[in-house]
């Protein structure tokens, strides 16, 4: 017996779509079969469709690096300096 094996993408190792159309055929299959609701979005290393478990339009905001927040250090008894 034969076992299709789909195309994966080589940076983020997701299955690739050709189409939108295909993406969200499968997203609606997943959404009947599983109950997961999936959102598609073009890929931006592939240029193919990928499938998401996180709303790109709410969790993808670009922050220009000189706004980054600093990581905190975790050691114990750390005080952060007041300003």
């Amino acid at each position: 017996m034969h076992y299709f094996t789909p195309k994966r993408c080589a940076t983020s190792n997701k299955i690739m779509y050709h189409d939108k159309v295909q993406a969200q055929r499968a997203a609606d299959q997943s959404f009947i079969e599983r109950g997961a609701e999936l959102w598609v979005y073009r890929c931006e290393y592939c240029n193919c469709w990928h499938l998401t478990h996180r709303d790109p339009q709410l969790s993808y905001k670009h922050v220009p690096l000189n706004q980054e927040l600093k990581p905190h250090s975790r050691k114990r008894g750390y005080k952060p300096r007041r300003r």
